[in-house]
């Protein structure tokens, strides 16, 4: 099964959500099809027009929006009043604004933290789930990332991403690039913001997609990515407690809603041991292990079982 068809947002706006932030978001398909809500990775990747596309345009009615500081969101690349908690109250009010009771809820790799997290926040406005590389941000998650881990698989890649950072600051990596994520030197930020966006790209598929590298040529991609998500990251998801979205997993399983994870079993960004724990907690989930898989949604077993689960919802679930 392949993407639908690219399609135009049926309507678009911003919602102003704070006195400073103002979100963009899209909506695609029927109006009265089933309501489901795209949630983009990152934190800071903003979504794109193949975002669209995973889901049934004649059953769906699809969301879409660019979270705070990402995309077209206003202001671009801020780190003010953005934490998880906000991200989850912005959801909600866009739901409330569409006037939508309850939807599917669509999320990969950050977009399926913040999934998770909306749902045990939200479960009564949550139809569904499907979910994609899971991560949680947990301490040991982002070490091996950003400090040790993936570096042993992509040795020279690696060499490229700590090359703007010192030698004797790189004992904290995540914590030097924050300096200069939020330090006074443009240029110095930008340079770093495209060093950290190279890394995840460069990794993010089995086989290294030109595509997806050339993302890191755009400026405000690269600097959106890489302040947003450092920013995240260094404040371990703003959560109060190291394992705080595993633990609380218990309210989406105890809700019996339909939940279906897959994850590729060569993801090195997000790796497989994080989805296979969060399976442990939800046993009642459908899960796919994508054996020729990395990380990335746009490969194509993930691709295919992405649409199938949203094919499959759209029968099964009704509004």
């Amino acid at each position: 099964m392949s993407l639908y068809s690219a399609i135009e947002p049926r309507s678009s706006g911003f919602l102003e959500v704070s006195k400073l932030h103002k979100i963009y978001y899209e909506e695609c398909g029927i109006k009265d099809g089933i309501p489901v809500i795209f949630l983009h990775g990152g934190p800071g990747g903003g979504f794109g027009e193949r975002d669209r596309r995973y889901f049934d345009p004649e059953a769906y009615r699809i969301v879409l929006f660019d979270q705070r500081g990402a995309g077209k969101s206003t202001p671009a690349f801020c780190l003010e009043e953005n934490d998880t908690w906000n991200l989850v109250a912005d959801i909600e009010k866009l739901r409330e604004h569409l006037g939508i009771e309850k939807w599917i809820v669509f999320g990969g790799s950050w977009g399926a933290t913040l999934a998770l997290v909306y749902a045990e926040k939200h479960i009564d406005r949550v139809l569904a789930m499907v979910l994609r590389g899971i991560c949680t941000l947990r301490k040991e998650e982002l070490r091996w990332f950003y400090q040790e881990g993936a570096s042993y698989l992509f040795p020279d890649r690696w060499e490229e991403y700590v090359e703007p950072i010192p030698e004797e600051e790189r004992g904290d990596i995540m914590t030097a690039y924050y300096k200069r994520f939020t330090g006074d030197n443009v240029e110095e930020r930008l340079r770093c913001a495209k060093a950290w966006s190279k890394w995840e790209m460069s990794i993010s598929q089995l086989r290294i997609n030109p595509d997806t590298l050339s993302l890191c040529a755009d400026d405000s991609f690269s600097l959106s990515l890489a302040r947003i998500e450092c920013h995240y990251f260094i404040n371990e998801g703003f959560f109060d407690s190291p394992n705080y979205v595993l633990d609380n997993a218990n309210i989406i399983h105890e809700s019996r809603i339909p939940v279906t994870i897959i994850q590729g079993r060569y993801d090195v960004c997000c790796p497989a041991k994080t989805a296979w724990e969060l399976y442990k907690k939800l046993p009642n989930a459908e899960f796919y292990l994508i054996e020729d898989a990395g990380h990335s949604a746009k490969e194509e077993g993930i691709t295919k079982k992405l649409v199938e689960a949203c094919d499959k919802y759209k029968t099964l679930v009704k509004a």
